[in-house]
């Protein structure tokens, strides 16, 4: 099962203790001069994060991981010649990683690919009950997000799944705030109308 730590080669800590961490642009400096403990910070960092953004969009966990370790390739290649203030070092992995999820959408030529994967409960401590009703709901929300325009998925999973502003999915996305709106809006109610039947099956009418 892969959850992000795949892509977590070292455990280091973030430097001293005290203060603040140092933020990306910083680490990616540092690695640039050769320090090799700034690549493992900001691989645990920003990896699992680009890894569930992946996932969401393309629906298939195996490919996430291949886009996860193409897109930290590809920062540590522009490292050299990173020009801080140019961009968010965040914003521009995420831009890459979408990038490329795109190209892996437009290589599938429209072909249904089938949910084969879902993701086990990380919790051990509730119930088998409770981790078999997660588990129905994850792959509600999976199957939901699937059938969603390509757009319409990519904004939804930006922001309400990784909590991204609406300006920074526009400069990922490239489109303007109000298209964000537009497509998060839509996507939303695609979503809600998809899974509105479920809701006794899902157990949320049992819920206050």
């Amino acid at each position: 099962m892969v959850d992000g730590s795949t892509f977590i080669s070292v455990d280091v800590k973030d430097e001293a203790g005290a203060g603040s961490a140092p933020d990306d642009a910083r680490l990616l400096a540092r690695f640039a001069a050769g320090d090799r403990s700034a690549a493992s910070l900001l691989t645990t960092r920003l990896a699992p994060r680009i890894f569930q953004m992946a996932v969401r969009v393309l629906n298939d966990r195996a490919e996430a991981e291949d886009i996860t370790q193409e897109a930290m390739l590809r920062l540590w290649r522009i490292a050299p010649n990173w020009q801080d203030g140019h961009a968010k070092v965040g914003t521009w992995l995420y831009q890459v990683a979408l990038n490329l999820c795109r190209d892996r959408l437009r290589r599938r030529k429209g072909r249904n690919v089938a949910l084969e994967d879902v993701a086990e409960p990380s919790d051990e401590t509730p119930s088998v009950a409770a981790q078999m009703q997660a588990a129905t709901r994850l792959a509600a929300l999976e199957t939901a997000l699937a059938a969603l325009p390509d757009r319409q998925r990519q904004a939804v999973v930006l922001r309400h799944l990784q909590e991204l502003s609406n300006p920074e999915i526009a400069e990922i996305m490239g489109i303007s705030v109000e298209a964000v709106e537009s497509l998060t809006a839509r996507g939303k109610r695609a979503l809600a109308a998809q899974l509105s039947g479920r809701r006794a099956d899902l157990g949320y009418d049992d819920e206050a």
